[in-house]
This record gives C-alpha cells, sequence and structure tokens, in this order.
C-alpha cells in the first residue's frame, strides 16, 4: 500500500471479523465446487438453503472422524491442508476411501496403481509419508490387489494428520472463524493482525474454488 500513498487506504484491512466469518461459511456451503469434490460428484449437491450450524462445526472438534466425515469439514481441512502444502494426506485419505466402494473387480487393478504410482511409488507426485515397512507391504498387495489394500497405509495417515495437522486447524482461522462469533478472538491490541490473517486464509481457500 505504500506505493500507492495517494490512494485511499488499502481495503484489505476494512473487511471485519463477521465479514471473514460469513464469506468462509457461504464458502463452505459452495464446497462442492471445488476440486476436490470431484471424488464425490455423485453425491447431491448441498442446497443453498441449508445452513452449517454451530453445532455442527463444534462436533468437528470431537474427533478428526467427525470433521472429514462432513463434506464442508473436509472442504474446509482440505484447505488448511494446502495452506501448508501436505493436501496429498486428505487426497489420499479420500482416495482409498473411494476406492474401497469399488464393486467390479476388474476395475481393482487399474484403480490401486493409479493410487499407488500418485501416491505411494518412489516417482509418486503426491507421494505420502509412510514408514517403510508400511511402503513395502503396500507395494507387495499390488501384485493381487484388493479392497483392502491400502487399509495399513491409510490408517498410518490418518494417525499422523489426526496427531498432527488436525491440532493445528482446530487453533487455525479455518475453524475458530466457523465456531466463535465475531470479534471472539480479536481484541483491540490484536484486532488489525486476526482481520489480516483471516482475510489472507480466506483469500486462500476461495483462489481453490475460483
Amino acid at each position: 500500500c505504500k506505493a500507492l500513498s495517494a490512494s485511499p487506504p488499502c481495503f484489505f484491512f476494512s473487511f471485519s471479523a463477521k465479514d471473514m466469518k460469513h464469506r468462509l461459511g457461504f464458502l463452505l456451503q459452495k464446497s462442492d465446487s471445488c476440486d476436490y469434490s470431484s471424488s464425490h460428484g455423485k453425491k447431491e449437491k448441498i442446497s443453498s438453503s441449508q445452513r452449517l450450524s454451530q453445532e455442527e462445526v463444534r462436533k468437528w472438534a470431537d474427533s478428526l472422524e467427525n470433521l472429514i466425515h462432513h463434506d464442508r469439514g473436509l472442504a474446509a481441512f482440505r484447505a488448511f491442508l494446502k495452506s501448508e502444502y501436505s493436501e496429498e494426506n486428505i487426497e489420499f485419505w479420500v482416495s482409498c476411501e473411494e476406492y474401497k466402494k469399488t464393486k467390479s473387480p476388474a476395475k481393482l487393478s487399474p484403480k490401486a496403481r493409479k493410487i499407488y504410482d500418485e501416491f505411494i511409488s518412489v516417482q509418486a507426485t503426491k507421494e505420502v509419508n509412510l514408514d517403510s515397512c508400511t511402503r513395502e507391504k503396500t507395494s507387495h498387495n499390488m501384485l493381487e490387489p484388493t479392497l483392502s489394500c491400502f487399509d495399513e497405509a491409510q490408517r498410518k495417515i490418518f494417525t499422523l494428520m489426526e496427531k498432527d495437522s488436525y491440532r493445528r486447524f482446530l487453533k487455525s482461522p479455518y475453524y475458530l472463524d466457523l465456531v466463535s462469533p465475531p470479534g471472539a478472538h480479536c481484541g483491540p491490541e490484536n484486532c488489525k493482525r486476526n482481520h489480516t490473517h483471516s482475510l489472507d486464509c480466506n483469500s486462500n481457500i476461495i483462489s481453490q474454488c475460483a
């Protein structure tokens, strides 16, 4: 904003906490238009009249299971992971969930190979952090893929998210802006800083759905 000293103050700081919370809430209602929703394409779209209640959001703090099995909770968590450059973990988990719904035996092998090549192999484009034992066992499972061939790897990644990124998510604006009343985390001494932080985070989410 210094470069435009003759112009009005930069508008980024004019948003209130209420504005930010409203924008994030609105975005999550439309979350089925984001990238992650491609794996949920068969699900009905959320009605524009449906509202995300405080009770629903508070349940996300009870467990990671509650969070990622809620469409809009999953959207918020995925956006948070993307801000930390670790979205491959939730993408792998979602891919495994979809894989386990495969009904045609003929499709198991090509689907399993696609997940393996994308997330587990040495040259994986979105390699997840697995210990050598789990990685080797999963590689062996590729010889004769079954619906449970990724179960152990999926559990390891779930535990990793549960103990690490999930805890940070609950302390981040991605969650706090939805579960708390406007201004609850914005005292006089840090209000401007929190508004800026909330805007940055919401901008990150919005950019994914553009």
